[in-house]
Protein backbone atom coordinates (compact mmCIF):
# COMPACT_ATOMS: atom_id res chain seq x y z
CA UNK A 1 0.00 0.00 0.00
CA UNK A 2 3.16 2.18 -0.29
CA UNK A 3 2.71 3.60 3.55
CA UNK A 4 5.78 4.65 4.91
CA UNK A 5 7.88 5.62 8.58
CA UNK A 6 10.35 8.12 8.80
CA UNK A 7 13.26 6.82 11.52
CA UNK A 8 13.60 10.39 13.27
CA UNK A 9 15.64 11.62 16.33
CA UNK A 10 18.77 14.17 17.44
CA UNK A 11 21.96 12.92 15.63
CA UNK A 12 23.75 10.25 16.87
CA UNK A 13 21.29 8.52 18.81
CA UNK A 14 21.85 5.38 16.22
CA UNK A 15 18.96 5.86 13.76
CA UNK A 16 21.35 5.17 10.85
CA UNK A 17 22.70 1.96 12.43
CA UNK A 18 18.79 1.04 13.07
CA UNK A 19 17.77 1.35 9.40
CA UNK A 20 21.58 0.03 8.27
CA UNK A 21 20.18 -3.66 10.43
CA UNK A 22 16.67 -2.96 8.98
CA UNK A 23 17.09 -3.02 5.23
CA UNK A 24 20.27 -4.49 5.11
CA UNK A 25 21.60 -1.52 3.60
CA UNK A 26 25.17 0.13 4.23
CA UNK A 27 23.86 3.86 4.92
CA UNK A 28 26.61 5.76 5.99
CA UNK A 29 26.83 6.07 10.25
CA UNK A 30 28.71 8.69 10.77
CA UNK A 31 29.73 10.35 14.24
CA UNK A 32 29.10 13.78 13.24
CA UNK A 33 25.12 15.70 12.44
CA UNK A 34 23.97 15.40 8.84
CA UNK A 35 25.54 12.19 7.96
CA UNK A 36 23.12 11.29 6.10
CA UNK A 37 21.63 14.77 4.12
CA UNK A 38 18.84 12.76 2.10
CA UNK A 39 16.54 10.45 3.09
CA UNK A 40 17.23 6.61 2.28
CA UNK A 41 14.32 4.14 1.96
CA UNK A 42 14.45 0.37 2.88
CA UNK A 43 11.71 -1.85 1.79
CA UNK A 44 11.55 -3.96 5.11
CA UNK A 45 9.55 -7.45 5.09
CA UNK A 46 6.78 -7.57 8.14
CA UNK A 47 7.86 -11.27 10.11
CA UNK A 48 4.86 -13.31 10.02
CA UNK A 49 5.23 -17.33 11.03
CA UNK A 50 2.00 -17.74 9.32
CA UNK A 51 3.31 -17.79 6.15
CA UNK A 52 5.87 -20.72 6.32
CA UNK A 53 3.07 -23.02 7.92
CA UNK A 54 0.38 -22.12 4.58
CA UNK A 55 3.40 -22.24 1.95
CA UNK A 56 4.24 -25.75 3.64
CA UNK A 57 0.59 -26.76 3.18
CA UNK A 58 0.03 -25.68 0.11
CA UNK A 59 3.77 -27.06 -1.20
CA UNK A 60 4.18 -23.63 -2.64
CA UNK A 61 7.42 -22.67 -4.79
CA UNK A 62 7.72 -18.83 -3.01
CA UNK A 63 6.27 -16.97 -0.41
CA UNK A 64 6.24 -13.37 -0.28
CA UNK A 65 5.69 -11.23 2.93
CA UNK A 66 4.16 -8.23 3.61
CA UNK A 67 6.18 -4.85 3.36
CA UNK A 68 6.56 -1.66 5.39
CA UNK A 69 8.67 1.06 3.72
CA UNK A 70 11.09 2.86 6.02
CA UNK A 71 12.83 5.98 5.57
CA UNK A 72 16.01 7.19 7.79
CA UNK A 73 15.46 11.17 7.86
CA UNK A 74 18.79 12.73 8.85
CA UNK A 75 18.81 14.14 12.84
CA UNK A 76 17.35 17.56 13.60
CA UNK A 77 18.62 20.07 15.61
CA UNK A 78 17.55 23.02 17.68
CA UNK A 79 16.40 25.46 15.05
CA UNK A 80 15.45 22.88 12.60
CA UNK A 81 12.07 24.77 12.34
CA UNK A 82 14.10 28.27 11.48
CA UNK A 83 16.13 26.39 8.87
CA UNK A 84 19.22 25.59 11.13
CA UNK A 85 20.97 22.38 9.90
CA UNK A 86 18.94 21.93 7.25
CA UNK A 87 16.29 21.69 9.17
CA UNK A 88 13.71 22.99 6.35
CA UNK A 89 14.89 19.97 3.97
CA UNK A 90 14.61 17.02 7.35
CA UNK A 91 11.34 18.39 8.20
CA UNK A 92 9.60 18.13 4.59
CA UNK A 93 10.88 14.61 4.29
CA UNK A 94 8.84 13.91 7.64
CA UNK A 95 6.19 15.53 6.15
CA UNK A 96 6.16 12.71 3.54
CA UNK A 97 5.75 9.69 5.48
CA UNK A 98 2.75 8.14 7.45
CA UNK A 99 4.54 8.20 10.79
CA UNK A 100 7.11 7.99 12.77
CA UNK A 101 9.50 5.95 14.61
CA UNK A 102 11.65 7.88 17.31
CA UNK A 103 14.47 7.38 18.06
CA UNK A 104 15.52 7.85 21.33
CA UNK A 105 19.47 6.97 22.68
CA UNK A 106 19.13 5.49 26.37
CA UNK A 107 22.89 4.26 25.78
CA UNK A 108 26.43 6.03 27.17
CA UNK A 109 29.41 5.73 25.26
CA UNK A 110 32.03 8.30 25.28
CA UNK A 111 32.92 8.03 21.97
CA UNK A 112 29.94 8.76 20.39
CA UNK A 113 29.44 12.30 20.51
CA UNK A 114 25.96 13.49 22.31
CA UNK A 115 24.61 16.65 20.03
CA UNK A 116 22.97 18.34 23.55
CA UNK A 117 24.65 19.34 26.23
CA UNK A 118 23.96 17.48 29.69
CA UNK A 119 24.74 14.02 28.38
CA UNK A 120 22.39 11.08 27.84
CA UNK A 121 18.78 11.98 28.85
CA UNK A 122 16.06 10.39 26.18
CA UNK A 123 13.10 12.82 27.28
CA UNK A 124 15.09 15.66 26.66
CA UNK A 125 15.94 14.77 23.46
CA UNK A 126 12.28 13.95 23.04
CA UNK A 127 11.24 17.53 23.98
CA UNK A 128 13.85 18.84 21.17
CA UNK A 129 12.68 17.29 18.72
CA UNK A 130 8.62 17.47 19.55
CA UNK A 131 9.10 21.53 20.38
CA UNK A 132 10.71 22.13 16.38
CA UNK A 133 8.37 20.10 14.72
CA UNK A 134 5.67 21.43 16.69
CA UNK A 135 7.08 24.99 15.79
CA UNK A 136 6.43 24.42 11.88
CA UNK A 137 3.45 22.82 12.58
CA UNK A 138 2.58 26.55 14.34
CA UNK A 139 3.83 28.07 11.41
CA UNK A 140 1.68 26.34 8.77
CA UNK A 141 -1.11 26.36 10.96
CA UNK A 142 -1.25 30.12 11.16
CA UNK A 143 -0.63 30.86 7.55
CA UNK A 144 -3.21 28.50 6.46
CA UNK A 145 -5.65 30.08 9.30
CA UNK A 146 -5.16 33.74 8.20
CA UNK A 147 -6.34 32.54 4.51
CA UNK A 148 -9.17 30.79 5.98
CA UNK A 149 -10.63 34.01 8.24
CA UNK A 150 -10.47 35.94 5.00
CA UNK A 151 -12.44 33.31 3.04
CA UNK A 152 -15.07 33.31 5.92
CA UNK A 153 -16.24 36.59 4.90
CA UNK A 154 -17.28 35.03 1.10
CA UNK A 155 -21.16 34.68 1.21
CA UNK A 156 -22.69 31.29 0.93
CA UNK A 157 -21.51 27.28 1.64
CA UNK A 158 -17.61 28.94 0.65
CA UNK A 159 -17.87 31.21 3.54
CA UNK A 160 -19.69 28.39 5.61
CA UNK A 161 -16.96 25.91 4.98
CA UNK A 162 -13.99 28.37 5.86
CA UNK A 163 -15.35 29.55 9.30
CA UNK A 164 -15.65 25.25 10.23
CA UNK A 165 -12.31 25.22 9.11
CA UNK A 166 -10.91 27.90 11.15
CA UNK A 167 -12.72 26.44 14.17
CA UNK A 168 -10.36 22.87 13.51
CA UNK A 169 -7.43 25.23 13.09
CA UNK A 170 -8.14 26.99 16.66
CA UNK A 171 -8.63 23.60 18.42
CA UNK A 172 -5.41 22.74 17.14
CA UNK A 173 -3.42 25.97 17.42
CA UNK A 174 -4.96 25.53 21.57
CA UNK A 175 -2.67 22.37 21.67
CA UNK A 176 -0.14 23.41 19.83
CA UNK A 177 0.43 26.36 22.08
CA UNK A 178 0.66 23.65 25.21
CA UNK A 179 2.89 21.79 23.94
CA UNK A 180 1.12 18.97 23.05
CA UNK A 181 1.09 17.13 19.64
CA UNK A 182 -1.60 17.47 16.98
CA UNK A 183 -2.75 14.15 17.69
CA UNK A 184 -3.67 14.22 21.02
CA UNK A 185 -6.58 16.37 19.95
CA UNK A 186 -9.52 14.77 20.11
CA UNK A 187 -11.98 15.94 16.72
CA UNK A 188 -14.60 14.38 15.56
CA UNK A 189 -15.56 12.59 11.96
CA UNK A 190 -16.60 15.55 10.44
CA UNK A 191 -13.40 17.41 11.50
CA UNK A 192 -10.97 15.27 11.19
CA UNK A 193 -10.32 15.90 6.96
CA UNK A 194 -10.01 19.36 7.94
CA UNK A 195 -7.17 18.69 10.04
CA UNK A 196 -5.26 15.78 7.73
CA UNK A 197 -5.19 18.66 5.11
CA UNK A 198 -2.92 20.65 7.08
CA UNK A 199 -0.34 17.56 7.29
CA UNK A 200 0.78 18.38 10.27
CA UNK A 201 4.15 16.89 11.81
CA UNK A 202 2.66 16.13 15.14
CA UNK A 203 -0.47 14.61 13.73
CA UNK A 204 1.54 10.94 12.65
CA UNK A 205 1.65 8.43 14.87
CA UNK A 206 4.50 7.53 16.90
CA UNK A 207 6.39 4.40 17.97
CA UNK A 208 9.24 5.64 20.37
CA UNK A 209 12.21 3.30 19.82
CA UNK A 210 14.47 3.63 23.03
CA UNK A 211 17.84 2.25 21.73
CA UNK A 212 20.12 0.69 24.39
CA UNK A 213 23.16 -1.06 25.03
CA UNK A 214 23.88 -4.91 25.27
CA UNK A 215 23.58 -4.46 29.01
CA UNK A 216 20.78 -2.35 29.50
CA UNK A 217 19.08 -4.86 27.42
CA UNK A 218 19.44 -8.26 29.87
CA UNK A 219 17.82 -5.69 32.04
CA UNK A 220 15.08 -4.73 31.22
CA UNK A 221 14.01 -7.78 29.46
CA UNK A 222 13.55 -9.23 25.67
CA UNK A 223 10.30 -7.13 25.69
CA UNK A 224 11.07 -4.23 28.03
CA UNK A 225 8.78 -5.83 30.55
CA UNK A 226 11.38 -4.37 32.97
CA UNK A 227 11.54 -0.79 31.67
CA UNK A 228 12.04 0.22 35.13
CA UNK A 229 15.45 -1.70 35.86
CA UNK A 230 17.21 0.82 34.17
CA UNK A 231 15.98 4.44 34.49
CA UNK A 232 16.64 5.16 30.85
CA UNK A 233 14.43 2.90 29.48
CA UNK A 234 11.83 3.88 32.44
CA UNK A 235 12.02 7.28 31.02
CA UNK A 236 10.48 6.14 27.00
CA UNK A 237 8.43 3.26 28.61
CA UNK A 238 6.71 6.23 30.53
CA UNK A 239 6.46 8.84 27.66
CA UNK A 240 4.52 6.11 25.64
CA UNK A 241 2.12 5.30 28.36
CA UNK A 242 1.56 9.16 29.18
CA UNK A 243 0.78 9.17 25.41
CA UNK A 244 -0.89 6.25 25.04
CA UNK A 245 2.00 5.71 22.42
CA UNK A 246 4.02 2.34 21.63
CA UNK A 247 7.50 1.69 22.17
CA UNK A 248 9.85 -0.72 21.83
CA UNK A 249 13.76 -1.08 23.33
CA UNK A 250 16.58 -2.10 21.13
CA UNK A 251 20.20 -2.49 20.22
CA UNK A 252 20.84 -0.83 17.64
CA UNK A 253 24.58 -2.70 17.79
CA UNK A 254 23.71 -5.72 18.12
CA UNK A 255 20.80 -5.65 15.71
CA UNK A 256 23.74 -4.79 12.95
CA UNK A 257 26.02 -7.48 14.13
CA UNK A 258 23.03 -9.94 13.18
CA UNK A 259 22.59 -8.83 10.47
CA UNK A 260 26.55 -9.54 9.37
CA UNK A 261 26.28 -13.31 10.25
CA UNK A 262 25.19 -15.92 8.65
CA UNK A 263 21.49 -17.10 8.52
CA UNK A 264 22.29 -20.34 10.13
CA UNK A 265 24.05 -18.53 13.06
CA UNK A 266 21.79 -16.21 13.98
CA UNK A 267 19.86 -18.40 16.07
CA UNK A 268 22.43 -19.31 18.41
CA UNK A 269 23.68 -15.84 18.92
CA UNK A 270 19.98 -14.81 19.81
CA UNK A 271 20.47 -17.53 22.40
CA UNK A 272 23.15 -16.51 23.49
CA UNK A 273 21.89 -12.76 24.27
CA UNK A 274 18.55 -14.27 26.04
CA UNK A 275 16.91 -13.24 22.69
CA UNK A 276 14.06 -15.89 21.18
CA UNK A 277 14.17 -13.42 17.83
CA UNK A 278 15.85 -9.70 16.48
CA UNK A 279 14.58 -6.93 18.40
CA UNK A 280 13.48 -5.47 14.57
CA UNK A 281 11.46 -8.24 14.00
CA UNK A 282 9.37 -6.56 17.08
CA UNK A 283 9.71 -2.74 15.71
CA UNK A 284 8.71 -3.44 12.17
CA UNK A 285 5.33 -5.20 13.47
CA UNK A 286 4.87 -2.87 15.95
CA UNK A 287 5.41 -0.32 12.75
CA UNK A 288 2.47 -2.11 10.70
CA UNK A 289 0.13 -1.74 13.69
CA UNK A 290 0.91 1.74 14.19
CA UNK A 291 -0.12 2.14 11.13
CA UNK A 292 -3.59 0.39 11.41
CA UNK A 293 -2.61 -2.72 9.18
CA UNK A 294 -3.46 -5.89 8.73
CA UNK A 295 -2.82 -8.95 6.60
CA UNK A 296 -4.52 -11.41 4.88
CA UNK A 297 -3.34 -14.32 2.49
CA UNK A 298 -3.86 -16.10 -0.62
CA UNK A 299 -2.06 -19.61 -0.87
CA UNK A 300 -1.75 -21.87 -3.11
CA UNK A 301 1.17 -24.21 -5.42
CA UNK A 302 2.94 -21.07 -6.73
CA UNK A 303 2.95 -18.96 -3.99
CA UNK A 304 1.47 -18.12 -0.83
CA UNK A 305 1.23 -13.99 -0.23
CA UNK A 306 0.35 -11.77 2.33
CA UNK A 307 -1.81 -8.61 0.96
CA UNK A 308 -1.54 -5.86 3.05
CA UNK A 309 -4.62 -3.70 3.87
CA UNK A 310 -6.12 -0.88 6.35
CA UNK A 311 -7.86 -2.44 9.28
CA UNK A 312 -12.02 -2.18 8.25
CA UNK A 313 -11.46 -3.13 4.88
CA UNK A 314 -14.50 -4.77 3.32
CA UNK A 315 -14.33 -7.54 1.12
CA UNK A 316 -14.41 -5.85 -2.53
CA UNK A 317 -11.30 -3.51 -0.97
CA UNK A 318 -9.44 -5.80 0.02
CA UNK A 319 -9.52 -7.71 -3.36
CA UNK A 320 -8.89 -4.51 -5.10
CA UNK A 321 -5.32 -4.71 -3.55
CA UNK A 322 -4.56 -7.66 -5.84
CA UNK A 323 -6.05 -5.74 -9.07
CA UNK A 324 -8.38 -3.09 -9.72
CA UNK A 325 -10.43 -5.30 -11.97
CA UNK A 326 -10.85 -7.43 -8.71
CA UNK A 327 -12.99 -4.75 -6.82
CA UNK A 328 -14.51 -3.31 -9.70
CA UNK A 329 -16.57 -6.89 -10.75
CA UNK A 330 -16.51 -8.59 -6.95
CA UNK A 331 -19.18 -11.01 -6.89
CA UNK A 332 -17.80 -13.01 -3.54
CA UNK A 333 -15.02 -14.12 -1.54
CA UNK A 334 -14.37 -17.38 -0.36
CA UNK A 335 -12.66 -17.14 2.69
CA UNK A 336 -11.43 -19.12 6.25
CA UNK A 337 -8.99 -18.10 8.82
CA UNK A 338 -5.50 -19.42 8.32
CA UNK A 339 -5.18 -21.60 11.98
CA UNK A 340 -8.75 -23.53 10.61
CA UNK A 341 -7.35 -24.15 7.69
CA UNK A 342 -3.87 -25.67 8.40
CA UNK A 343 -6.18 -27.49 11.50
CA UNK A 344 -8.25 -29.43 8.59
CA UNK A 345 -5.14 -29.67 6.66
CA UNK A 346 -6.00 -28.00 3.66
CA UNK A 347 -9.34 -26.60 0.81
CA UNK A 348 -10.63 -29.56 0.02
CA UNK A 349 -11.46 -30.58 4.03
CA UNK A 350 -12.78 -27.40 4.95
CA UNK A 351 -14.83 -27.66 1.51
CA UNK A 352 -16.10 -30.46 2.98
CA UNK A 353 -16.55 -29.87 6.52
CA UNK A 354 -17.96 -26.23 5.94
CA UNK A 355 -15.38 -24.49 7.08
CA UNK A 356 -15.26 -22.71 3.91
CA UNK A 357 -17.32 -19.47 4.51
CA UNK A 358 -18.64 -17.68 1.33
CA UNK A 359 -18.89 -13.79 2.13
CA UNK A 360 -19.94 -10.64 0.27
CA UNK A 361 -19.29 -7.14 0.12
CA UNK A 362 -20.17 -5.99 3.51
CA UNK A 363 -17.57 -8.08 5.40
CA UNK A 364 -14.92 -7.11 7.08
CA UNK A 365 -11.99 -8.62 6.07
CA UNK A 366 -10.28 -10.33 9.36
CA UNK A 367 -6.34 -10.12 10.10
CA UNK A 368 -5.28 -13.72 9.21
CA UNK A 369 -7.91 -14.73 6.57
CA UNK A 370 -6.92 -16.79 3.60
CA UNK A 371 -9.00 -16.16 1.00
CA UNK A 372 -10.06 -17.08 -2.53
CA UNK A 373 -12.34 -13.74 -4.76
CA UNK A 374 -14.55 -14.31 -7.61
CA UNK A 375 -14.95 -11.72 -9.79
CA UNK A 376 -16.40 -10.72 -13.44
CA UNK A 377 -15.61 -7.46 -15.41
Amino acid sequence: MGLSIGIVGLPNVGKSTLFNALSGAQVLAANYPFATKDPNVGIVPVPDARLAKLAKLSASKKIIPAALEFVDIAGLVRGASKGEGLGNQFLANIREVDAIAHVLRCFKDGDVVHVEAGGVDPERDKDVVDTELALKDLETLEKKRDRRVKESKAAGKAGEEAKADVLVYDKLKVALDAGKPARSVKLTDEELPRARELFLLTAKPVLYVANVDEEQLGKIGENGENAKADPMVAKVAAIAEREGAKFVAICSKVEAEIQQLPEGERADYLGSLGLSEPGLHKLVRKGFDLLGLQAYFTTGPEETRAWVIKRGFKAPQAAGVIHTDFERGFIKAETIQWNVLLDLGGEVAAKQKGALRVEGKEYVVQDGDVMHFMFNV
